[in-house]
């Protein structure tokens, strides 16, 4: 569904046309400010024609079933009667609220309803720059990047809400465990949940293998960029990495934001990547995948502000610009600004639309295309660091990868003694 208010685009590329920093002013008006600093400093872009991404079907049974019963709370932050699909499919530009709807259509979207669990997965922290020599001065390697949704499952029993909701209320399940790489950090994990009450924090734990210690951390530090070693930390780390609020693109608790619709406008994305795993760019020091195929995508654009006088008061960044695919529902990029306003953080994601995640599969198939994140970059735009995460590894044991929707994680696998028992 989309919000025809387009934004008329004042410079134009065609199918063919390769972007490089020399011509970068082309798509200085087609991509979102972060984006155009990227290309500056050396990643490349290869324009093709622009092709459809459709819904998984159990998806569109479920949207269609259920999405005429939903709501927004009295106070419009809250969704309530929710079950599965798209919670809000049907959309007008000039609703007060349409911001805050467009957000729980990124919460509850079609690339991962159910579970996923995206074994070996790499970051590589290198500092960019046009023709910056390549160096990883430091890689995570991580053997499982997992989620169950507890709500709006469609496609694997329990469906389409597994029981423990009405016990917990919890929407959804998170782990990142165990860090394989560096060594100093071998076994470390991170677990997260997410509550349906807006007034309920996450759960958050941490296991460090050099303390033996399972930590409880405060969600204010979600915001924060994680440490070398992969895991939230409250000093901070050495290199700037992702921050756990922007793992799968924004993923902050929905109510501890106030949204604002910016418009819609035709912008460029990667939904149909050609390479798994991507391709390490050559011409800015490794900071991002090129050369990759963009194209034409019409994009939400919604801007989120912290609301640090009620519940978010810890949060680093003063207010950051979602672009989400209208197909999608995914941010293909979203820029951070500093307390100062200005540009701090940039965030792509590079997608791909198959049957199967990688073309050689031979257990991760399935009966229709979905979409599967590919790569993934964070960018401190003031220093030039930046994190540039392949998903899957180049070099993974795992041929597969990425296992959406099969049941290949269940509730289990996220409980925090799960977590220290897989440390060696």
């Amino acid at each position: 569904m989309s919000l025809m208010v387009a934004v008329p685009a004042l410079a134009q590329v065609k199918p063919g046309d390769v972007i490089t920093p020399d011509n970068a002013y082309k798509v200085k008006d087609l991509v979102a400010p972060g984006v155009y600093y990227k290309v500056e400093q050396g990643m490349s872009m290869k324009i093709v024609p622009s092709d459809r991404v459709d819904w998984p079907p159990p998806y569109k049974d479920a949207t269609e079933k259920y999405s005429a019963q939903v709501r927004l709370s009295p106070d419009g932050r809250t969704v309530e009667n929710y079950v599965a699909g798209q919670p809000f499919p049907f959309l007008d530009p000039n609703d007060p609220k349409v911001a805050t709807e467009i957000i729980w259509n990124n919460v509850f979207r079609p690339l991962q309803t159910d579970d996923y669990d995206l074994r070996y997965f790499a970051c590589e922290n290198v500092r960019t720059g046009r023709n910056e020599p390549y160096r990883v001065l430091d890689e995570i390697d991580v053997g499982h990047y997992a989620g169950y949704n507890e709500i709006g499952r469609t496609e694997v029993d329990p469906m389409p809400i597994d029981q423990d909701f009405k016990k917990t209320g919890r929407y959804w399940l998170f782990g990142l465990y165990p860090i394989m790489a560096p060594e100093g950090m071998r076994g470390a994990g991170f677990l997260r949940y997410r509550y349906a009450d807006p007034k309920k924090s996450d759960d958050i734990w941490s296991w460090n293998t050099g303390s033996r210690r399972l930590r409880r951390l405060d969600e204010g530090i979600m915001s924060d960029a994680v440490t070398g070693s992969g895991t939230p930390s409250e000093g901070g780390g050495n290199i700037v990495v992702f921050d756990p609020d922007h793992y799968s693109g924004f993923n902050a608790k929905v109510e501890e934001y106030n949204y604002r619709f910016l418009g819609s406008k035709s912008m460029l994305g990667v939904v149909h990547a050609v390479h798994s795993p991507e391709v390490t760019c050559g011409t800015d020091g490794g900071g991002s995948a090129c050369p990759e195929n963009w194209e034409t995508r019409q994009m939400y654009i919604v801007e989120a502000t912290p609301r640090r006088h009620t519940n978010n008061s810890q949060a680093l960044q003063s207010r950051t610009v979602l672009y989400i695919d209208s197909e999608v529902w995914f941010p293909l990029y979203e820029d951070a600004y500093d307390q100062q306003g200005q540009l701090w953080q940039n965030h792509i994601y590079w997608l791909t639309y198959r049957d199967r995640p990688v073309p050689d599969a031979r257990v991760a198939i399935y009966p229709f295309k979905r979409s599967f994140v590919v790569g993934a970059a964070a960018t401190d735009t003031q220093t030039g660091m930046a994190a540039m995460c392949y998903l899957p590894s180049r070099n993974t044991p795992e041929k597969e990868c990425w296992y959406i929707n099969m049941g290949a994680v269940d509730r289990s696998f996220f409980d925090p003694e799960a977590m220290v028992r897989a440390a060696p």
